[in-house]
């Protein structure tokens, strides 16, 4: 399979980015490169049907509820997540837009086709 030019590659990679799109992206970057915010959206994206409530949220952190609270206002703020309040509870859902546009950022738009060079290279270690 051939991949036209300029499309092998993430976005990213592609061409540099626009001062203003750096900028709006910088905002979503910071607001997930914290372990504990990363958590809390992967926990809201994946909760059944799609929302978590703050209640299903704060027991699986060892910290205080107003921490809690902070985390999600700055992925809120962001737009990463929208809530809504129901009764003394608030329910939280992830903005699909928001998410899609960081995964974007890394995703190829075509399948790479593979080199020997690429299977030769190590796998980096994650920890």
């Amino acid at each position: 399979m051939t991949v036209p030019p300029g499309q092998c590659c993430a976005p990213i990679a592609r061409e540099p980015l626009a001062e203003d799109t750096a900028a709006e992206l910088a905002v979503l970057l910071k607001a997930v490169a914290d372990p504990v915010r990363l958590r809390l959206l992967s926990m809201i994206g994946s909760h059944t049907g799609g929302e978590a409530c703050v209640c299903d949220l704060t027991g699986a952190f060892d910290l205080t509820a107003p921490t809690i609270s902070h985390h999600l206002k700055v992925l809120r703020t962001a737009g990463l997540i929208d809530g809504e309040r129901r009764g003394t509870w608030v329910y939280y859902r992830v903005v699909p837009e928001a998410v899609n546009r960081l995964g974007a950022l890394f995703t190829p738009l075509a399948s790479q086709v593979r080199t020997p060079h690429d299977e030769a290279a190590p796998s980096p270690v994650l920890r």
